[in-house]
């Protein structure tokens, strides 16, 4: 029984001790240290531990650490952890920063990770400053003096400006800008066919105006790739115009027509009410004495005449009083 016991407290003591050994790797990365050291990257192996208990991937740090140091950039392991921790890409910033020394461009650490931290990819900015983007504008439609409608399509060729793309406009501004310049070279065109002979001249107009301020590029040409003849602008409106001043003169028309129409009508009126003081009147000469009844029936006479002659003579009208005689 005591050598069992013993041979089982010696088999608990080894897997105690391997446990031990195996937590004792995991918590410092012996062959990334020495990978480091061998690298002329040395780190520490306090710092890889401690990385650990802050939960740094070392082998992201120290990979990149050692990219940068064979590539003859130093930054310090304290930087690239540090940026780990904002939850930047360490190994992008890193890749970003050796294409710009390789290409002569200038480059911080800080600016690039900065740049990161800003939701920007920095290795395609770099990649940008180095060849640069094409940027096909859509169809900008705009009308020359003339009154016609051009209709242009350009291409913008840019590059990234590293110094101003924390905080610098995107593509989108640069593509209203453009649109914008186009559409005030057009229109300040005398005629369409000037345009069309010269599109150069749009491209010098919109280079001239500095629209590449404030973004997070630099503009190197603009292109004219297509222009368009639309439709008489100038013409339609024209025609528009035309039929609304003439719409305006019907309903003039119509109201006056409608003023002279109740014109006549309050006359008409009129005479009927004159006419109705006609008995009023003759009843007063009555009793005055100024009228006797063969003068009534002398007017009576003149009144059935009268209307018979009308007649005859096929009026529409009956008799001045509106009654048959």
């Amino acid at each position: 029984m005591g050598a069992e016991t013993q041979v089982f407290g010696s088999l608990a003591l080894l897997l105690v001790v391997l446990a031990a050994l195996a937590f004792l790797l995991f918590l410092v990365p012996i062959p990334l240290w020495i990978a480091a050291w061998a690298s002329n990257a040395y780190v520490g192996l306090m710092t890889l531990i401690g990385m650990r208990f802050r939960r740094v991937p070392p082998g992201t740090v120290v990979n990149s650490r050692i990219m940068a140091i064979k590539a003859g950039i130093d930054i310090s392991i304290n930087d690239l952890e540090a940026h780990f921790l904002a939850g930047g890409d360490v190994v992008r910033v890193v890749n970003a920063m050796i294409s710009a020394d390789k290409a002569n461009i200038t480059i911080s650490f800080k600016r690039a990770a900065a740049i990161d931290l800003a939701g920007r990819d920095v290795l395609e900015a770099v990649k940008m400053s180095v060849l640069p983007k094409v940027i096909e504008t859509p169809r900008i439609t705009a009308v020359a003096k003339d009154g016609i409608q051009l209709i242009a399509v350009s291409r913008v060729t840019v590059r990234t400006n590293i110094d101003r793309l924390v905080g610098g406009a995107g593509e989108e501004t640069v593509i209203a800008r453009v649109g914008e310049g186009m559409v005030s070279a057009i229109g300040s065109s005398e005629t369409h066919k000037h345009v069309l002979e010269n599109p150069d001249e749009i491209s010098k107009y919109i280079l001239s105006k500095g629209l590449d301020a404030g973004t997070a590029f630099e503009i190197l040409s603009i292109d004219i790739a297509d222009i368009d003849v639309g439709i008489n602008i100038g013409a339609k409106l024209q025609i528009d115009q035309a039929d609304a001043d003439k719409q305006i003169a019907q309903a003039k028309a119509e109201e006056r027509r409608a003023m002279a129409v109740a014109l006549e009508q309050e006359m008409r009126a009129r005479v009927v009410e004159a006419e109705a003081e006609v008995p009023k009147a003759m009843a007063d000469a009555f009793r005055q004495g100024n009228m006797g009844i063969m003068d009534y029936y002398r007017m009576k006479n003149v009144q059935a005449d009268t209307a018979m002659r009308d007649s005859i003579a096929g009026g529409e009208e009956g008799p001045p009083s509106g009654r048959k005689p």
